[in-house]
């Protein structure tokens, strides 16, 4: 795994990930926001494209990947399917999607889209803002690593690897990075 795909913490708080990936930037702000590809990917769930308006994302993870290997016993409760609730913040299409992530007991996090050309690819940067402290940082940097390097494979046509193998490895690999004591 290239060291430039790992999620760069630009705050206490929040982490960016960049993908450079095959065009054109119609296809993949597709990706990005039609259930059925998004689905492929991530998790499929009918997006209502109005700011403010409201949306789940319905998620089973290890349905992504042809290799259903399970995850280990102590992400075993994750294996299931869940549904999560989102906010649409901005949606200018194809550059600018941002949408609010969870919250229940606690202020959402926020996830912002950007995509620009880059020659004959296009570039995405994913940003998480507002998460909570670094056991978040922790899960959701290896959430969208896995998830973003899926989307990589498909839009490459290329076999993803399996879902749950490929957290687990980077889910350790950002706790070491994340919760090391700082210089």
């Amino acid at each position: 795994m290239d060291d430039a795909d790992y999620g760069q913490s630009i705050s206490e708080d929040s982490i960016r990930f960049e993908r450079l990936l095959p065009g054109p930037i119609e296809r993949v702000w597709a990706f990005l926001t039609e259930s059925d590809k998004r689905g492929l990917w991530l998790a499929p769930g009918t997006m209502d494209t109005r700011q403010g308006a409201s949306f789940t994302l319905h998620f089973h993870n290890i349905e992504l990947t042809p290799d259903r290997t399970p995850p280990s016993e102590r992400f075993r409760r994750y294996d299931s399917s869940f549904t999560t609730h989102h906010q649409v913040l901005r949606y200018e299409p194809p550059h600018l999607l941002a949408w609010t992530w969870g919250g229940g007991h606690e202020a959402p996090s926020e996830v912002t889209f950007e995509l620009s050309e880059a020659g004959d690819q296009v570039r995405l940067v994913v940003t998480h803002r507002r998460l909570a402290d670094d056991d978040t940082r922790v899960t959701v940097a290896s959430g969208w690593h896995t998830h973003l390097t899926i989307f990589v494979d498909v839009l490459q046509g290329h076999r993803p690897a399996p879902f749950w193998p490929t957290f687990e490895y980077l889910e350790a690999k950002y706790r070491c990075r994340i919760t090391s004591p700082r210089n």
